[in-house]
């Protein structure tokens, strides 16, 4: 049988509420109340009817809830967002954090203040250098030359020991380190030439039959050099003679005199191997 009461009549409670206090209106007896009005629409009454009374009760039930639950604050307010999420939140774009990267590794590397960093000193030290040949010598006369100059000067020896020197090698084998033609061991060393007075080898034509050392070791133009100024040093008083007289003292050579016509060529190659540092 069709309910003629209006729709207000229809949710009215039963019973009268009680508002003496300040207790809210919205409570349990108010809800089931309300629920059973609601189930009576939905069961009688056109469909189109009751379903848009239907969604109007449900929207008022709604306001009403929210409205008591903000009047009392029983309603839980939202959810604080988790610290894992805050964190995800305040995380920036992947975009701008490659960005980020790209700007630090893009910044310019801090280098030393160029004003401000001290080189370090660099040392300099004057290098024997080859003397260009003199006097008329080719290459291979200018280094037995200055071999000889070198070997007198680690003696400790005089420039004056030097002169006689190169000019008695230039009297007996035009400063070449000459091997013998009747010696055939000599010939297996380095050589520049080949003589024929009997076994005299090297710079300064020395014998190995005479005691002045061994084959190998005569052809060798440093222990040559050695074992003539050695000889020489034991010259009494060689410092004072003639120079052709001093390497006479020494060779016994029977062409003594022949030494003298090389003093000024000797003294001139002398001196362009110690101006060169050698």
């Amino acid at each position: 049988m069709p309910d003629d009461r209006t729709l207000d009549d229809q949710l009215a409670p039963s019973e009268p509420i009680d508002r003496s206090d300040d207790t809210p209106s919205y409570d349990r007896s108010t809800s089931l109340r309300a629920a059973t009005a609601y189930a009576r629409l939905l069961t009688r009454g056109p469909v189109r009817a009751r379903i848009a009374l239907a969604t109007g009760v449900l929207c008022c039930l709604g306001l009403t809830a929210v409205a008591q639950g903000g009047r009392d604050g029983s309603v839980d307010p939202a959810p604080a967002a988790a610290p894992s999420a805050l964190a995800e939140r305040a995380e920036p774009d992947p975009a701008s954090r490659s960005l980020e990267r790209v700007a630090v590794s893009a910044s310019p590397t801090r280098t030393a203040d160029p004003d401000t960093t001290t080189p370090a000193p660099k040392k300099t030290t004057r290098r024997p250098v080859d003397p260009a040949p003199v006097v008329g010598l080719d290459n291979a006369q200018m280094e037995n030359a200055e071999e000889i100059v070198r070997t007198g000067r680690e003696m400790g020896m005089p420039r004056r020991a030097l002169v006689i020197a190169v000019a008695t090698a230039m009297q007996e084998s035009n400063l070449y380190n000459v091997a013998s033609g009747v010696l055939p061991e000599s010939r297996e060393y380095p050589h520049q030439g080949i003589g024929w007075d009997h076994d005299s080898v090297g710079l300064f034509q020395q014998r190995s039959s005479s005691g002045w050392g061994e084959v190998g070791d005569l052809m060798d133009p440093e222990f040559a050099t050695r074992q003539f100024l050695s000889a020489l040093a034991r010259v009494p008083g060689w410092q004072q003679m003639r120079l052709t007289d001093a390497a006479q003292a020494v060779q016994i050579s029977a062409y003594p005199e022949h030494y003298a016509k090389h003093e000024w060529r000797a003294t001139k190659v002398v001196a362009a191997c110690l101006e060169a540092g050698q």
